[in-house]
């Protein structure tokens, strides 16, 4: 556990969904604190924010992908 710590992010090298993350990170200007004192460093107020936009965007893209068809009634 330790050496995930020290590990240095690379912004450029990431997966589509690690990206996803940081980019919503940025956009609510929690990216610094991110990047100084890890995803612990944030309070669930915070994280659930973060989770509910990926959530949101996910949804959005596949409704693209489907044409807006399929879409769940909420």
């Amino acid at each position: 556990m330790s050496g995930k710590k020290n590990k240095k992010i690379d912004l450029k090298n990431l997966e589509s969904e690690e990206k996803l993350k940081y980019e919503i990170a940025e956009e609510l200007g929690l990216l610094d604190k991110v990047m100084q004192n890890g995803w612990r460093s944030l309070s669930s107020k915070e994280t659930g924010r973060i989770g509910g936009m990926i959530t949101r965007r996910k949804r959005m893209q596949q409704a693209e992908e489907n044409g807006g068809k399929d879409q769940e009634v909420q």
